[in-house]
């Protein structure tokens, strides 16, 4: 899957090097300030998806004694890096539009230079959808932001064809800077979702969706030997879902059983999730006061009669502590 990654991202470098070299074209042969701009942008593309690139090889590598925990960071640091380059490139449209409005310039060659740039941001809205879909799949977080980038290209390319047209057709030479500016802003959210995402990442923020999914598939796999389960934590980097939990196993069990059934534990939480999951279990003992909460039929040392099993929810999972007690 990561070969995937990789390989998608380099025709998105390679599109991005076309589509800006279009741009520039049509640029000259028009003279015009907003088509520059969004030339101007697309050295953005390149940028960005060069650094995507070196990120998404670099997270791909496996973990070694330096890095423990693989390369994944890598992918958070290029997004924000993105991130950043989507609302400058915002703030650099914001600045050539006002520019354009205070002192229009002459365009020539209106009609080539509309073509070029409408057919480089309906390619750059499909290679962007494509990315984003495919980020999602692959859970890579470099391709979401890339796609979404390209995406953001597009919009401000759509916005300056129709700007252009509606000069072209009324001689109104301020419209394409308006509309401009109104996509721009668009382009600067854009950009702040992206770089609030990465960071979330890099500050290892959990991820709600995708904890309540592993407590869904431990809620519905669960077996009554699994006594309890708390102090869960999930994150994802890389392509790849880390999970630390502590289970707790009867007291009686030996280290032989103990190890089988964290191994089960590991492979149902693996084939649940593509088999992209590192997980860390530490074992914990039963205690007499968590009898009331085990469902464990052939217990003959049960100290207390069974009562309720606990549901695991996100409310109790993520507690270092053992339930039972209180």
């Amino acid at each position: 899957m990561r070969k995937t990654a990789i390989k998608t991202q380099r025709y998105i470098v390679i599109l991005s090097i076309v589509l800006f070299a279009g741009k520039l074209f049509a640029w000259l042969i028009t003279h015009s300030v907003t088509i520059l701009t969004d030339a101007l942008e697309s050295t953005v593309n390149v940028i960005a998806g060069l650094i995507g690139l070196y990120s998404i090889i670099l997270a791909s590598k496996p973990r070694d004694i330096d890095h423990p925990y693989g390369h994944g960071k890598a992918e958070f640091i290029s997004s924000a890096i993105e991130g950043a380059l989507i609302s400058i490139a915002g703030l650099v449209i914001v600045y050539e539009a006002v520019q354009q409005l205070i002192e229009p310039g002459e365009i020539h060659a209106l009609d080539t230079g509309i073509y070029i740039t409408a057919a480089s941001g309906v390619l750059n809205f499909i290679a962007g959808a494509y990315a984003v879909n495919s980020g999602k799949k692959h859970k890579s977080l470099i391709l979401e932001s890339a796609g979404k980038h390209l995406r953001s290209d597009a919009y401000s390319t759509f916005a300056i064809v129709v700007g252009l047209v509606a000069l072209w057709i009324t001689g109104w030479i301020w419209l394409d800077s308006v509309v401009a500016l109104i996509f721009a802003f668009v382009i600067i959210f854009t950009g702040y979702k992206v770089i609030r995402k990465s960071l979330t990442g890099i500050m290892d923020e959990a991820d709600m969706k995708m904890l309540d999914d592993v407590i869904d598939l431990l809620q519905e796999k669960r077996k009554d030997d699994w006594i309890d389960l708390h102090n869960l934590r999930v994150l994802s980097q890389g392509g790849w879902m880390h999970v630390d939990a502590h289970l707790t196993l009867p007291w009686y069990y030996d280290v032989k059983k103990a190890e089988q059934e964290i191994h089960e534990l590991e492979d149902m939480i693996a084939a649940g999730f593509d088999n992209k999951v590192d997980v860390f279990i530490h074992v914990d003992a039963c205690q007499y006061y968590q009898c009331k909460l085990c469902r464990k039929a052939d217990c003959n040392v049960r100290q207390q009669a069974f009562e309720q099993q606990l549901v695991w929810d996100i409310d109790n999972v993520w507690k270092d502590s053992k339930h039972g007690k209180e």
